[in-house]
């Protein structure tokens, strides 16, 4: 079994952080290599995932389950490989650092079984610490985009005029 675990702030406050993570879709769009997410119900759904280790590129179909939905501060999950001997599982836990700061916590687990489980478990064991850091970076990066696009007040039409004419008075007078 090889495992990754990988801790990020987010600059958002955890309400925040959960409006985004409460939704499954968004975590498979974030995740490297996904090319479809399709949602069965409120806990399971089927990730087809784009997978390269070395020289060899291949599609996967995951299956993933959410065995424990706790808002807002932790999701439970396990997965496992359609036409692959490997299942694995993972939470997200997450906490208040400060106001409007949370820090979210991803942890992974994953097992292959049968004769070729030793060869796959070497070539993945350097592999999972990256993808799990790539996906919390994205997951950190797209919160924080979509909470201070959301938070940043767009001017009033006044106030949009007022500085268009100051713009354009700027280039007149140069």
């Amino acid at each position: 079994m090889i495992s990754a675990d990988h801790a990020i702030p987010i600059r958002a406050g955890i309400d925040e952080v959960w409006s985004y993570v409460k939704d499954i879709q968004q975590w498979a769009a974030l995740f490297p290599g996904c090319r479809e997410c399709i949602v069965i119900d409120d806990d399971n759904s089927k990730w087809l995932i784009k997978v390269g280790v070395g020289g060899l590129v291949k599609t996967v179909t995951v299956l993933v389950h959410v065995s424990r939905w706790q808002d807002p501060e932790l999701v439970e999950f396990s997965f496992e490989l359609e036409s692959e001997p490997v299942v694995g599982s993972g939470t997200y836990r997450a906490g208040v650092l400060a106001q409007g700061e949370t820090q979210v916590t991803l942890q992974v687990e994953v097992a292959g079984s049968g004769q070729m489980a030793p060869m796959w478990e070497a070539m993945c064991r350097p592999l999972l610490p990256q993808l799990a850091k790539s996906f919390a970076n994205s997951l950190r990066a797209e919160i924080e985009q979509t909470t201070s696009a959301a938070a940043a007040p767009r001017p009033s039409v006044p106030g949009r005029i007022a500085a268009f004419f100051r713009g354009l008075w700027a280039r007149l007078v140069r």
